[in-house]
């Protein structure tokens, strides 16, 4: 065993003589233990809750969406069909209409989107499985229609209530005068089902048959709002975006899933780097206590150090006995805090203790990656507060009395 690191762990595992210093080092390393434990929970947290709102983006996001540059809408030729089904990297694709319309129920009205789809959209996203009550859209019955849970809150609808139906109105398109008994298109729905999924999400669309909605808005038979599309491989999403913005040209915009939720992944990813540089910001502050017990220890061990030095040890020498002492104390306080974070990680991904409502367990998730940054940042960490305690020792200081 070398030198530095023999006497090193010495003084770390052996008490000292002065009650002081041996308290010190116990608060240094429950410090490091606890921003070891905070620093990996927090991480496991936003990992777990990245994948629940992924997850939520995937019944309310298509992998790719192709909408017209200019306008609302476009009619569908049999080019741009060739080279959608004929695409090898595409698994479905979906028709859809998409307007923003008003809802009337009852003495209640409220602003969202009809929007449209074709009998294959399940297949897209997964919408159906979102369903909190109800069914999906059934073409074998008419006029019926899927809305989000905030909608329902708002108008008080209820789910299957066929007492009164709901009212869907879209103004009608022109210029000059309007009468205002005649100014929308209309059309009644029965509610069949209820999703859930983000806030925004839930307030937003009123899911009816396609067909229904063309004849709403007075469509013609291939006119469409967008296509909307499902991979075999999400993770080539950009790669096959680009390929169809090249194949269909500068008339239509292609969107993956990201670009569609830009502001959602910013938020999402910037809160996690926030709270990962103020728990970092913290660990700093508890390394302090790590220097603290360092300097004293070089202070009471000043005499053996001067011994050390007389029998031919250097400066450099003494000085790593301090800097491998102040890296394993964090070291060990890391591996410990680390080892309490990933036993509470697993016990919370099994039990659910702590819950963000009645039927909803904190989301969290253990990843190997979490551990290395943490193990990253506790040991760079260390080390440099170690190097700075042990910026102290000098020759002078040693030979003085």
């Amino acid at each position: 065993m070398r030198f530095s690191t023999y006497i090193a762990k010495r003084y770390l595992f052996t008490k000292t003589s002065n009650n002081a210093i041996n308290i010190i080092t116990i608060i240094a390393s429950f410090g490091v233990i606890v921003g070891s434990l905070a620093l990996f929970i927090i991480l496991s947290g936003f990992s777990g809750l990245r994948t629940f709102s992924y997850g939520l983006l995937d019944s309310a996001s298509p992998d790719i969406k192709i909408t017209a540059t200019k306008g609302k809408s476009f009619l569908i030729t049999d080019s741009i069909s060739k080279i959608l089904y004929q695409n090898t990297d595409i698994k479905s694709v979906a028709k859809v209409i998409e307007e923003r319309v008003f809802l009337e129920y009852e003495d209640k009205n409220e602003i969202a989107f009809i929007k449209g789809v074709s009998s294959n959209y399940p297949e897209i996203t997964r919408i159906d499985s979102t369903l909190s009550t109800g069914i999906w859209i059934d073409t074998n019955y008419v006029n019926t229609a899927v809305i989000g849970r905030t909608i329902a809150l708002k108008l008080s609808l209820g789910v299957r209530n066929f007492t009164e139906p709901l009212r869907i109105l879209v103004p009608k398109p022109g210029t000059g005068f309007i009468n205002p008994q005649n100014a929308f298109y209309k059309t009644e729905v029965q509610i069949i089902g209820l999703y859930t999924g983000t806030e925004e999400f839930e307030s937003k669309y009123v899911f009816v048959d396609i067909d229904q909605a063309a004849d709403l808005l007075k469509f013609q038979k291939s006119q469409i709002s967008a296509f909307e599309i499902k991979l075999k491989n999400a993770s080539i999403a950009d790669k096959t975006a680009k390929q169809l913005q090249n194949d269909l040209g500068t008339n239509f915009t292609i969107q993956t899933k990201e670009q569609l939720n830009e502001v959602f992944y910013k938020v999402i990813n910037t809160e996690n780097f926030v709270s990962y540089l103020i728990f970092t910001l913290i660990i700093i502050i508890a390394l302090f206590n790590v220097i603290g017990s360092i300097i004293m220890m070089i202070i009471d061990k000043k005499d053996n150090l001067k011994t050390l030095f007389s029998l031919g040890a250097t400066v450099a020498e003494i000085k790593k006995i301090f800097v491998i002492q102040g890296f394993l104390l964090t070291f060990f306080g890391m591996i410990f805090g680390l080892f309490l974070g990933v036993i509470l990680v697993l016990l919370q991904k099994k039990y659910g203790w702590f819950m963000i409502t009645e039927s909803l367990a904190y989301p969290v998730e253990f990843r190997f990656t979490n551990l290395l940054v943490v193990v990253f940042t506790i040991t760079i960490l260390g080390y440099i507060a170690a190097k700075i305690a042990s910026s102290r020792i000098s020759k002078e200081f040693i030979e003085k009395n």
